[in-house]
């Protein structure tokens, strides 16, 4: 999964206000920003001011940020700005908005003032919603406030779930299994609405390719296999093992023939029919490798996944589980488990590769709990023409011993978390992730045309961290 973005920087200025004092804060605002290291296009070759402030400059600013392909458009505002300049810009870029000016000094002696940027984003709000332009505000501070750099980076966190979620494809390897009709999608919604495609093949085609491999005797197996040997205790035989890293390598492959960041496949009963194996500890491989792939052919659970993680830039692997039953004793404990999709970087203690699992006597399962900590679970799902994603977190806690990859989380009113997914439009798939990105996600949203659900009452909470109530937050923690 690629994490780098791009931002296309343009401070703003309007005339009637110093243009001196518009250029020195943007000069020191792309110093800050060159301190934090975000990637970003400038705009200081455009005209002599290095602002947007008129239609020259603006369609020149446009066409290098076409050609650069922002992911991102971050309005400076550094005196009241140009609103419709400002929104013309914007128009013309499907990205993210980030819209910031930074916090006017105190009126000269004489009472007359430089900036007035406070005045001006008003009026740059306005005109964005008159041009349908969606967009993300960082509450007007100085620049060396930490709310500014926490704002700039969470705002460059939601242009990667939103990049991830717009160029994604997903190979589909076999049709869902019968029985699992909760995984059922709509393949052209998602292709009309967002943009995500899926490349289905049969499971002949990766069957064949895995025969293949084994064919021409590819060292990449040998490598997969030693890989394996290296993360866990292998408790199968060199032969079943063999054809674990084939699966790996052969979904490797398909997935850079047919261009696809992720995939999701039928993990059962066929695929054990043709193979002999479970294909959980090849799909745990690809998650660590950054192409996570989902059982049971749940397109919407891997969707979720790329969000979940690309929310962390990458920085966290994410975990597909199935929120499988309550806790014995904690009454708002709950189990999310499955036979091995867990990626081993996320385990606690050694993994396991046992012989078979309780579910299917078959290896190729893994076996390990995952690490301790807070999770911010997501799952993305809809039906009749509605999409949304149900976002909140938990924490984990003691449980009994599970088979499989598994953890036990405490939420803060179980309940409410299972009446949400018997309701729907979700179902036990989740992925999960370690850290708290509800904020990133919920922002997201706005840029996705899909609606933000809570699983907890937590909304006001995210709102309040979103436009810098820190103390807010702190006194009404999400958790």
């Amino acid at each position: 999964m690629n994490n780098q973005i791009t931002l296309g920087f343009a401070p703003t200025r309007r005339n009637i206000f110093s243009a001196d004092a518009a250029i020195e804060f943007a000069d020191l605002t792309r110093a800050k920003l060159d301190a934090m290291k975000v990637n970003y296009v400038d705009i200081k070759d455009v005209n002599s001011d290095g602002l947007l402030y008129d239609d020259a400059g603006q369609e020149k600013i446009a066409a290098k940020f076409k050609a650069a392909h922002i992911d991102g458009l971050f309005l400076a505002n550094e005196n009241f700005g140009t609103e419709y300049e400002c929104a013309r810009l914007a128009k013309q870029f499907d990205v993210p908005v980030l819209l910031w000016g930074p916090k006017d000094e105190a009126p000269a002696a004489d009472g007359s003032r430089l900036r007035d940027t406070q005045c001006g984003l008003f009026a740059i709000g306005k005109v964005l919603r008159r041009f349908n332009v969606p967009f993300t505000y960082l509450v007007n501070v100085d620049i060396d406030d930490p709310e500014f750099e926490r704002g700039v980076r969470d705002f460059i966190k939601v242009c990667n779930v939103v990049k991830t979620f717009k160029n994604t494809r997903i190979l589909q390897v076999g049709p869902r299994p019968f029985d699992f009709w909760s995984t059922m999608v709509n393949e052209g919604e998602l292709l009309e609405k967002f943009n995500i495609s899926l490349s289905p093949i049969p499971l002949e085609e990766i069957v064949a390719e895995i025969r293949r491999v084994q064919a021409d005797d590819q060292p990449g197996v040998a490598a997969v296999m030693t890989k394996y040997r290296q993360l866990a205790d292998v408790a199968i035989s060199d032969h079943d093992l063999a054809m674990v890293a084939a699966l790996k390598v052969a979904l490797t492959n398909k997935m850079t023939e047919y261009g696809c960041n992720a995939g999701a496949i039928q993990c059962w009963t066929a695929l054990q029919d043709e193979i002999g194996i479970l294909p959980y500890a090849s799909e745990s491989l690809l998650q660590d490798e950054g192409t996570p792939v989902t059982c049971e052919t749940d397109i919407h659970g891997v969707i979720s996944e790329l969000l979940v993680e690309a929310a962390t830039m990458g920085d966290e692997k994410a975990i597909f589980a199935d929120v499988n039953c309550r806790h014995p004793e904690n009454p708002n404990g709950e189990l999310l488990q499955h036979l091995g999709v867990f990626p081993f970087s996320t385990a606690k203690n050694k993994p396991q590769l046992p012989p078979s699992h309780f579910v299917f006597d078959f290896p190729g399962s893994v076996g390990f709990q995952a690490k301790d900590g807070d999770y911010t679970l997501c799952r993305f799902d809809g039906d009749h023409g509605e999409y949304s994603m149900l976002m909140g977190n938990a924490t984990t806690c003691e449980g009994p011993y599970e088979q499989g990859t598994y953890l036990w989380l405490q939420f803060a009113n179980l309940n409410r978390f299972e009446t949400k997914l018997v309701y729907g439009p979700y179902i036990h798939h989740m992925a999960a992730v370690r850290a708290d990105v509800v904020p990133i996600l919920y922002e997201a949203c706005k840029y996705l045309n899909v609606k933000p659900d809570f699983y907890d009452p937590i909304e006001e909470d995210v709102q309040a961290y979103l436009r810098g109530d820190l103390d807010s937050v702190a006194r009404a923690p999400r958790h």
